[in-house]
């Protein structure tokens, strides 16, 4: 059976960092945003196969923000629009600061946890899902 957990962030604060504070608070294992609504003053993404982060700052609407969450490792890619709509997304990294709020909902679930190996599938640590005996 599925958990949820609904929360708000502040102007100010760190969109990745606050989730991950309560991924460890809840001792998530195996969790998954079930949505995310707000704005940023500032955003931090990585695009595909590049080695480093894009910065801006100015207003950004989240028009989305998706991923898996576990205590061992996370994995979330976030889409913001600017003024005119122009839309930009990747890897969600630090300093993401939330502009007028953040409004979050995660899912769990104590079926599955959730862990990040080397599988020899690519170069980095992929999902690994282990099924929980009832």
């Amino acid at each position: 059976m599925a958990q949820h957990h609904a929360f708000r962030l502040k102007p100010g604060q760190d969109l990745k960092q606050a989730i991950d504070s309560m991924v460890q608070a809840k001792n998530i294992h195996a969790g998954w945003i079930v949505t995310c609504v707000g704005s940023l003053t500032d955003y931090h993404i990585r695009f595909a196969n590049q080695p480093e982060g894009a910065k801006d700052t100015g207003h950004f609407e989240i028009v989305s923000l998706v991923g898996t969450l576990s205590t061992e490792g996370s994995h979330l890619h976030l889409s913001v629009s600017d003024s005119t709509g122009k839309t930009i997304g990747g890897h969600l990294l630090d300093d993401n600061k939330v502009y007028t709020t953040a409004e979050i909902v995660i899912a769990s679930s104590n079926d599955f946890k959730f862990t990040r190996k080397e599988d020899g599938t690519t170069p980095w640590k992929e999902l690994q899902v282990e099924t929980i005996p009832k």
